[in-house]
């Protein structure tokens, strides 16, 4: 039976579908995450199209919990706007595959707990994106083994402005106006969309002019250009890094004639201005890189897949053309120099809060929180829940673009929030460099604690039958501790975890020793090589390391340290040894001497200078060592400050500027005398 459209008369609407009666759904419940109206249909795609209708033309926001069809709720919207009709935002959640289709013994509350929740989440506020505009004007590089797509480049030159370079040099070839044509063998390729760079070796271009056969230049290597689009009809392995998150890149190693028409659609449809999101946002002043020359920092350059990353003086720059937006970099930056931006970690923290919140709010018991990407993800758990049981009614999952940018702050902040476990599904095609590294971070932290490290894992699984082993099984039991304040940046967060699970008071001092690469620790300074020449308190990014005014001293405020190693490589003598720990106590916030000695007092002036066992020690090496120093009061001078120092070098007698002495001045009397 066909639905009434009903009339609208408030301003904030839910449509729920229960996708032809295979979920059930209680509406009463969602009128408390804040609707005015909550309305049941059964085919919100279909028979019931009619209500999406008069929802969109009578009120100002509405949300429909069916994003499987979000193209024909789009498809919609653009029908309406173009008829004047249209007067609401449109919002799409998906409930269906996440919280309705689950497993025949799943408890209503939870599954409706979890429904609220994702629901609640879904009407947050979003952080608005930053993007730049990518300009393609179709210059497309075709890269081929031989002459047997040349008919795909007349084709595809009919529309784009192509180059076709074969690896094989044809034996007849003629001109072809649509296209370009040479002979090379690629060397590398870096860029983006609109912005391709490409190297040739062996590289010669035809010579399309004279009669008779075509011939090609002469071949010459590192011959060099730019692209728009390129197309790989050779590479088994790509040449760029991460080639899944490079727009502009398609490859096809063993093209067909489907295949190569799929790849000249794809082409096409690269032409024009885009949009680019700016994934990550970078603060120079505070990147522990480098100083002086000298290597502290490299955990984005090391984790980057992409290869977007390098260094750039003092700091590093991130290619924005080559930049997939994995959040690798800004998950292991231990100073938030790269912080990601799309959305920033305040939001993420600010959904792990909502979500489970809202859920313990209509549950007996805790969520499991379960980040998963855009992509695979996805689709399996849409799998899982058309073919098998679906998502256990406690599992939440907390969708991203991509699971790498979860650090350790994010994982230990799902817990803190009363998630009963944090899990991270990888799919085969996210790069393990950083979930791994920041797993492992949270492990080494909990296991301080008396909360479990198997709280935390990754889940490396392929198909729906090893996802439903995974999570359907034994629950760990709800966390108990005191409320957590998860405010602030990501280093902020983890310690006030960490303190919390450890029931921390305050006062006391505690240290969790970690591994060397962890961003948390101090470092130990050898009084018996260090000569206080103060050069690693001005290579230090963060402030961390101090001296003070009235006497050679290094002091740390551990709170700030990174464990970049810069002061490790700037010391000259090799006295410094990081020590890699996360302690806790009034002592990390205040200076902490580490070594400091006396200042030597000037014998003319007792001015305090310079450290007083350095000078005792040049003093002792000199002294009748030296043909300058033997039988001389130059000695005196390594003694002095350096105003008194010049003055006595002055008016002494071996002075090699000094002149002959001033004659006396003659008066009227001498000349009686006389």
């Amino acid at each position: 039976m066909k639905k009434i459209a009903p009339q609208m008369k408030t301003n904030k609407t839910l449509i729920l579908c229960s996708c032809d009666h295979s979920i059930k759904y209680n509406p009463e419940a969602f009128k408390s995450q804040g609707f005015d109206d909550v309305i049941m249909t059964d085919q919100l795609c279909g028979q019931d199209m009619d209500v999406a209708v008069a929802a969109l033309s009578q009120r100002d926001q509405v949300v429909f919990a069916c994003e499987q069809q979000a193209r024909i709720f789009e498809q919609l919207t653009e029908e309406l706007q173009a008829e004047n009709a249209l007067q609401a935002s449109l919002d799409l959640i998906d409930l269906r595959d996440r919280a309705g289709w689950t497993g025949p013994n799943e408890q209503a509350k939870q599954v409706e707990a979890k429904q609220l929740a994702l629901l609640a989440d879904a009407t947050l506020d979003r952080p608005g994106t930053k993007v730049r505009e990518v300009a393609s004007n179709g210059t497309c590089l075709i890269i081929a083994k031989d002459a047997s797509v040349l008919s795909f480049a007349e084709t595809l030159g009919e529309e784009l402005a192509v180059t076709c370079v074969l690896v094989q040099s044809p034996e007849e070839i003629r001109p072809s106006a649509h296209y370009d044509l040479a002979v090379g063998h690629i060397q590398s390729v870096s860029g983006g969309l609109g912005a391709f760079d490409v190297v040739f070796n062996q590289f010669s271009t035809l010579v399309a002019t004279g009669r008779g056969a075509s011939q090609f230049t002469t071949p010459r290597d590192a011959a060099s250009s730019t692209c728009d689009i390129v197309v790989d009809l050779v590479s088994e392995e790509s040449l760029l890094a991460a080639e899944a998150t490079r727009d502009g890149y398609l490859r096809e190693p063993h093209p067909d004639s489907i295949r190569l028409s799929t790849l000249g659609a794809q082409a096409k449809a690269l032409v024009g201005t885009f949009e680019k999101p700016l994934y990550v946002k970078y603060e120079g002043s505070i990147c522990a890189h480098s100083r002086s020359q000298k290597i502290g920092c490299t955990r984005c350059i090391d984790t980057c897949g992409a290869k977007a990353i390098r260094s750039n003086g003092d700091g590093i720059y991130v290619d924005p053309d080559m930049c997939g937006g994995c959040g690798g970099c800004a998950s292991v930056c231990p100073t938030g120099a790269i912080l990601y931006d799309d959305p920033p970690f305040e939001f993420l923290v600010e959904r792990l809060k909502t979500l489970i919140q809202t859920f313990t709010a209509h549950s007996d018991i805790p969520p499991r929180i379960l980040f998963i990407d855009r992509t695979f993800g996805r689709q399996l758990i849409s799998d899982a829940a058309r073919f098998s049981q679906g998502l256990p009614a406690d599992v939440i999952p907390y969708e991203v673009d991509n699971v790498e940018l979860i650090g350790h702050a994010e994982l230990l902040a799902a817990l803190a929030a009363g998630g009963s476990e944090a899990l991270i599904f990888k799919s085969p095609q996210t790069a393990k460099t950083a979930i791994a590294n920041q797993s492992g971070l949270t492990h080494r932290l909990l296991s301080s604690t008396r909360v479990d490290p198997a709280r935390v894992r990754i889940l490396e699984v392929s198909d729906v039958e090893s996802l439903e082993s995974a999570l359907h099984g034994t629950r760990m039991p709800a966390l108990k501790h005191d409320e957590v304040a998860l405010l602030g940046g990501r280093r902020e967060v983890a310690k006030r975890v960490i303190a919390a699970f450890l029931e921390h008071d305050g006062e006391r001092a505690i240290s969790v020793g970690l591994e060397a690469g962890d961003p948390y620790g101090a470092i130990e300074v050898d009084p018996e090589k260090c000569t206080l020449c103060l050069a690693c308190v001005s290579q230090c990014p963060t402030g961390a390391l101090n001296d003070r005014s009235d006497r050679p001293e290094i002091n740390l405020v551990e709170n700030a340290c990174v464990q970049c190693g810069l002061c490790a490589n700037t010391c000259p003598e090799q006295a410094i040894t990081l020590k890699p720990q996360l302690s806790f106590g009034k002592q990390t916030l205040e200076q902490v001497s580490l070594h400091g000695e006396d200042p030597f007092e000037c014998i003319e002036c007792g001015r305090p200078f310079g450290v007083k066992s350095t000078i005792e020690r040049i003093i002792e090496k000199l002294e009748g060592n030296h043909w300058m120093y033997t039988n001389s009061d130059n000695t005196k001078l390594v003694k002095m400050c350096d105003d008194c120092r010049i003055n006595a070098q002055y008016h002494d007698e071996n002075a090699p500027l000094r002149g002959p002495d001033r004659p006396r001045v003659r008066t009227t009397d001498d000349y009686l005398d006389s």
